[in-house]
């Protein structure tokens, strides 16, 4: 087994959901669930199939995301994942509706840092073991630093 890092291409430090699923229909789903989800959001989705011909399946409201998401799922080339690309909505928007995808088995990652895909290759194909998500963790919130968090999330609009 070959153990590899596939950075995710994110030009634009877009918000990126990656996750596991298991069948063809994944990516019409992922559509209908997202658009579902947030009038207005812009997004690009990509599915890996892992038997059959193999290839990524794309969908999406916006061309470039779609283009940018077909192009990590084919780098990553792991068997029934998928990788989304959110434009005008946040994940905490749309991962609900995401995980309600009957055939989505997990999501590893949701986020707008950099992110690495730890990929393991066999004889017979790709997985993804897990992923990297931003950076190591520097120390321990002290108290303004609660209180800037806390700001932060109501400024937001996620809490009162």
């Amino acid at each position: 087994m070959e153990l590899r890092e596939v950075e995710v291409e994110n030009p634009e430090h877009l918000n990126v959901i990656v996750g596991q699923t298991h069948f063809i229909k994944t990516a019409e789903d992922l559509y209908e669930a997202l658009v579902d989800s947030v009038p207005g959001i812009q997004f690009g989705l990509a599915f890996c199939e892992a038997s059959g011909s193999c290839l990524v399946r794309a969908e999406g409201t916006d061309a470039a995301l779609k283009d940018l998401a077909a192009k990590n799922a084919l780098r990553m080339g792991a068997g029934h994942s998928f990788i989304i690309f959110v434009r005008n909505a946040f994940p905490i928007n749309v991962l609900g509706a995401i995980r309600a995808v009957p055939e989505v088995v997990g999501v590893f990652a949701a986020t707008s840092n950099p992110l690495t895909v730890l990929v393991a290759e066999t004889g017979r194909g790709r997985g993804i073991v897990g992923v990297i998500d931003g950076e190591a963790a520097k120390g321990i919130e002290a108290d303004a630093d609660v209180r800037e968090r806390r700001a932060l999330v109501r400024r937001f609009g996620y809490k009162l």
